[in-house]
């Protein structure tokens, strides 16, 4: 009961208090004008802003049950291009100096107000008079103890414009609170704000509000998260005589492609560019950023080294990355040099918008490289990218067992892309080297290879029809897979016209291959085309088409040693034709005829018009029927329609 009793009492005290309160403000009310109020309100903003905004709406002034001092249709700067607009400034009151009627401010509001940042050629904006001002209100003064020390914005816009007028960026939807500092010398803003439509939430502090200002050194922090980014600074700035910033960078996103999209860029071709991660030491002087004690990490792979961002004019990356592995398989995984069936070259579009958004000059170097199915050992390469256009630079590459050097150039035009490419490979394994780049593993052994070609088109297989350059090939102690050609000229030698068997199996060693090419428009001309080896001599010449992905090439195959002592060595033309992933092998059907002890007579008596007609009349004699010009056919042609069936 006691208890109840106390309670009550207590409850009757604060009603009391709050009562008496209440009368004090709502006489305060009556004593304090509304005139006085506004007044004093805004030279209060005066005094610890230092900036005098125009108000071109009426005020509105309440006092009961709160203090408050609202201004419509708020301007600073400029009437023409203002720096801030609002439609409405509310300034709370602090509660118990106006029960004494005295007017100070707690806290300001902007409501959705629009910040315009105008950027002048010469580094200046139509900032830089407010912020003098600013900093002249921020000097030590002992009016300013009292002084309020928060500033919100609400539903705000920021607007980047040029001198022309037009909208760099915008920001929407910015709801920030502003600690401003009244005692201590730091100022800190935190709250988010909408950018290319994501959210992002973000921090700043300055350790010395008055320094910074000034132009002067001062601590700083800033945190950026959203979406698709985040990234956190920690260290100094200072803008006098040039803008300077030293500190520690972090920045990670979950999509360096999504991330890059979302600050306006195009998107980039290929594959890959997904999680990304780097941390450095920061280094900013005027519009050039430096990063040393990199460490990056993309798709899985990470770097280190120093980079150089320039901001003036263009774009452009600078840098050195060493790392211990890549992985360029995410980046060329989109790559199609081939349809589906790998027999046909791919005729989709080659898009590389993305090369023109920026310029960089870099240089990486690995220990051990993949790209796709290629493991490469040691590698050193600069990627050079300049207005579109990219180059490749390999210094050396450990390869299929050799080295690789040359260069790779990719230009985008409007009508589609330009390749030059200029490559070596020294002493690589021929079957892995020719079977990953083109498709052909058929040539074993080791050797050289050098390309210089170029071309233009909208798609690999346009591209292919234009091609034009040189290509050669030097090879030893290798063989050629998959034919025989010691064993079918030795069957050949014995019984020319045999047809059985099947000879497209097996190996023909060789010592020296040696590959002389011309490409003009898409076809090649093979100007020499030599393979000599212990058992087996080949010659070469002919044509190729690499749209086609055909073959047409005659030759002579043969053998080092005869098969009798004082007989001559057996020689054989042959032809090449078909599509070069399984072309077919063929004899000369004449010339086994004419080897042929039992053929030759009849080759000899079609050609003689007085055999020929014999020959007629003894078939008509033995089959009872007229032989039908059969044999004038074979007037005409030098070779049987369909060459015996090889083995």
């Amino acid at each position: 009961m006691t208890a109840t009793t106390g309670f009550r009492r207590l409850g009757f005290a604060l009603l009391a208090v709050i009562a008496v309160a209440a009368g004090v403000l709502l006489t305060a009310s009556f004593l304090i004008s509304a005139e006085t109020v506004r007044q004093q309100a805004m030279s209060q903003i005066r005094t610890v802003t230092g900036l005098n905004p125009v108000l071109r709406g009426e005020p509105t002034v309440s006092l009961f049950p709160s203090g408050s001092v609202s201004f419509a249709d708020v301007v600073l700067g400029d009437a023409k291009r203002p720096a801030l607009t609002a439609e409405r400034l509310t300034v709370r009151l602090r509660f118990f100096p106006l029960l004494i009627g005295r007017v100070e401010i707690a806290d300001v509001s902007l409501e959705r107000p629009t910040i315009a940042i105008d950027l002048e050629a010469n580094g200046q904006s139509n900032w830089s008079g407010l912020i003098e001002a600013l900093a002249r209100s921020q000097k030590p003064d002992a009016a300013r103890v009292a002084a309020f020390s928060e500033m919100r914005i609400n539903n705000g816009t920021v607007l980047v414009r040029n001198e022309a007028g037009k909208v760099y960026e915008t920001l929407n939807g910015v709801e920030f609170s502003l600690a401003w500092p009244s005692i201590s010398k730091s100022f800190g803003a935190t709250g988010h704000f909408f950018w290319h439509d994501a959210p992002v939430a973000a921090s700043l502090t300055l350790a010395d509000f008055p320094a910074a200002l000034a132009g002067n050194r001062t601590g700083l922090k800033l945190r950026v998260a959203g979406a698709p980014m985040k990234a956190a600074f920690e260290g100094s700035i200072s803008v006098k005589p040039t803008l300077k910033i030293e500190g520690t960078l972090a920045a990670d996103a979950a999509s360096l492609r999504d991330a890059l999209i979302w600050a306006g860029q195009k998107p980039l071709p290929g594959g890959g560019f997904g999680h990304f991660a780097i941390k450095a030491q920061t280094n900013v002087v005027g519009g050039t950023i430096g990063l040393s004690s990199v460490n990056v990490e993309l798709d899985g792979n990470t770097a280190e080294g120093v980079l150089t961002f320039a901001t003036d004019g263009r774009q452009t990356l600078q840098g050195t990355l060493a790392a211990d592995s890549l992985d360029f398989t995410p980046y060329v995984s989109t790559v199609r040099l081939l349809t589906a069936n790998q027999r046909e070259w791919n005729s989709a579009a080659i898009t590389v918008d993305g090369l023109a958004g920026i310029d960089f000059d870099l240089r990486l170097s690995a220990a051990s490289v993949l790209m796709s199915n290629a493991k490469l050992g040691r590698t050193a390469i600069a990627a050079n990218l300049r207005g579109g256009h990219l180059v490749v630079t390999v210094g050396e590459a450990q390869a299929y067992g050799g080295v690789i050097k040359g260069s790779l150039a990719l230009a985008n035009f409007d009508t589609g892309v330009d390749i030059k490419s200029q490559l070596q490979f020294i002493d690589v394994d021929l079957e892995s080297c020719l079977g990953q780049l083109f498709g052909l593993r058929r040539l074993e052994g080791k050797g050289n290879i050098s390309l210089a070609v170029e071309g233009t088109g909208e798609s690999v297989l346009a591209v292919t029809r234009t091609l034009n350059g040189t290509a050669s090939l030097t090879g030893q102690d290798g063989a050629l897979a998959g034919l025989n050609v010691e064993q079918l000229l030795r069957r050949l030698e014995r019984r020319p016209l045999s047809g059985g068997g099947e000879f497209r199996s097996g190996r023909t060693p060789y010592d020296k291959i040696t590959v002389a090419l011309k490409i003009t428009q898409g076809m090649v001309t093979v100007e020499d085309m030599k393979i000599e080896g212990a058992a087996v001599r080949m010659a070469l010449a002919g044509s190729a088409s690499i749209p086609e992905r055909e073959l047409d090439l005659k030759g002579t195959a043969a053998l080092v040693t005869a098969s009798r002592p004082g007989a001559a060595a057996f020689e054989l033309p042959f032809i090449v034709q078909g599509s070069w992933d399984d072309p077919i092998m063929l004899p000369d059907p004449e010339a086994l005829i004419r080897r042929s002890g039992a053929a030759a007579p009849l080759l000899n008596a079609v050609r003689e018009r007085s055999a020929r007609d014999a020959v007629r009349s003894v078939i008509e004699r033995l089959t009872g029927t007229p032989s039908g010009g059969a044999i004038p056919a074979a007037e005409h042609s030098t070779a049987p329609a369909a060459a015996p069936k090889p083995e």
